[in-house]
């Protein structure tokens, strides 16, 4: 059988995982190079922080852009794409001295990586019924398996023959390894019985007495909110260590940790998901990801770090992909990929704003304790948007 909840849907899960454990290098590289793009540049931290954010701009255009692609010719020619723009992003990034040239390559890397992000996780929401919670939540931890897998290779790269060699491994691996697996998508979704699921999600929309526009700002909203908060972690960790003489190979270790405990968060919260559906399962993560940067301030001992950094990976990790649940909830099939890429890559710009404003603020105070306070305050907006989402349906539903 080749159609909904199959074992071909999950054989095609296992590619598309694959497909954006590679594509994800595209997110996780800079982060680990930070320390050494910024010294043979000659520049801030500030400054390189701006690469960054121009990544994570790239990537939530190529979101939206990709997203509407997949939704009219498929997944596979977004993919051949995107391993195309990788390897053509990384070449470049790696022959530069320029900053301006340096951030314009990031845009086309990020660009390219969105592909194997939220257009990949919505292609794989059609093949799911039962256990869409569960597939969806795999399917989004390839970003995950990329920050788990790549970092530490990526730092050994990098110290024993530099950051312009690593992005030029990075270049023909995306090209060798992409293309045959985003071939092994070719085949189109499965019929859902489009529309009496379309009139479900409907009838959801309308519980909360909020239009499709409306809330799909609010979910981007709370998208940017959460991801300012995960950005400080996820994109400073490698550079505070640095920073606390720790060195670059421990922040590596801990990038690591904390995006494979996010695997373990992030299949969870699909269960989770399947239970109590995608906005109380958003309201949980991002309650347990405050608390879980709390820890960060706590203490910056060693050990320390380690224990807040497997502590983050495993309270956030879920937030995400409670997005693309959320949306196929209360959108139609049919706008999935839009939908579910725009949801997504919002979360990108807050990633962008918060990995910005950490550089920012640590080039203002000379320490990180700021950023971490303003990636709290970010998240408080977001757990409160999420609860007040939850509570609207719920009063609605009671009046019915």
């Amino acid at each position: 059988m080749r159609g909904i909840d199959s074992s071909y849907a999950w054989r095609r899960l296992a590619a598309s995982v694959a497909l954006s454990t590679i594509g994800g290098m595209g997110m996780w590289s800079l982060t680990v190079a930070i320390p050494a793009v910024q010294t043979d540049l000659g520049i801030t931290r500030a400054d390189i922080s701006f690469a960054y954010t121009m990544n994570t701009l790239g990537f939530f255009a190529g979101g939206v852009i990709v997203g509407r692609i997949v939704d009219r010719r498929g997944i596979v020619v977004a993919s051949v794409l995107s391993a195309i723009g990788l390897s053509l992003g990384f070449a470049l990034g790696s022959l530069t001295s320029s900053l301006i040239l340096f951030s314009a390559a990031q845009i086309l890397i990020g660009f390219s990586a969105a592909a194997t992000f939220a257009p990949l996780v919505a292609d794989v929401s059609h093949w799911f019924e039962k256990r869409r919670g569960v597939a969806v939540a795999i399917a989004a931890s390839g970003n995950y398996f990329a920050g788990t897998i790549w970092p530490s290779i990526i730092e050994r790269i990098i110290h024993d023959h530099g950051w312009r060699t690593m992005f030029l491994s990075a270049a023909a691996f995306c090209l060798v390894a992409m293309i045959p697996l985003a071939l092994t998508l070719k085949r189109r979704p499965p019929d859902h019985e489009e529309t009496a699921i379309a009139k479900v999600a409907r009838r959801s929309q309308a519980a909360l007495g909020l239009s499709p526009n409306a809330l799909q700002a609010l979910i981007a909203l709370m998208g940017i909110g959460c991801c300012v908060a995960m950005s400080m972690p996820q994109v400073h960790i490698v550079a505070y260590c640095a920073d606390l003489g720790y060195g670059v190979a421990r922040g590596a270790e801990m990038l690591s940790l904390m995006l494979g405990f996010g695997i373990v968060s992030r299949i969870g919260s699909g269960w989770v998901a399947d239970k109590v559906g995608g906005v109380m399962t958003l309201l949980i993560g991002a309650t347990l990801q405050c608390i879980a940067l709390v820890f960060y301030l706590i203490d910056d001992g060693l050990t320390s770090l380690y224990i807040a950094s497997a502590l983050f990976g495993l309270f956030q990790g879920g937030i995400v992909p409670s997005y693309a649940i959320i949306v196929r909830e209360y959108f139609p099939p049919s706008e999935a990929a839009t939908r579910v890429s725009l949801a997504i890559s919002s979360t990108l710009i807050g990633m962008a704003l918060g990995g910005w404003m950490g550089g920012v603020l640590f080039d203002m105070t000379g320490s990180y304790r700021a950023a971490f306070l303003n990636g709290i305050a970010w998240n408080v907006m977001t757990a409160l948007l999420a609860w007040w989402l939850l509570m609207r349906q719920t009063r609605r539903a009671a009046a019915a």
